[in-house]
């Protein structure tokens, strides 16, 4: 249920800009939410329009590898992720783990 926990801090965070009309969150590949869950959960909690934009993972690994990592599983509060050089199964994230709220369009 953490899923309503992350939506919930999402649009707090936005009604403290005032009457919300729309708001655009960045979802990162490793993120706990997909971009798919979190655009339905928020839709589903408010009746903003909801604009969802995925945020490229980054990792860094012991191989020397530095890029995109191979997203093996990416279900609901479980990302499974290597090394797409080594299949070194914990590269290291340098970013794509966080949902952000990016931008609040209010009422005029």
């Amino acid at each position: 249920m953490h899923e309503y926990t992350i939506a919930q801090k999402i649009i707090d965070d936005a009604k403290r800009n005032g009457e919300v009309k729309s708001i655009t969150v960045e979802v990162g590949d490793l993120a706990h939410l997909s971009t798919r869950e979190t655009k339905e959960i928020l839709e589903k909690l408010t009746d903003w329009k909801v604009v969802v934009i995925r945020k490229q993972a980054l990792v860094t690994c012991k191989c020397g590898y530095f890029g995109e990592p191979k997203i093996l599983i990416h279900s609901h509060d479980n990302t499974i992720y290597e090394c797409p050089k080594c299949g070194f199964s914990l590269p290291e994230p340098i970013k794509g783990r966080h949902i952000k709220l990016k931008e609040v369009e209010i009422e005029d």
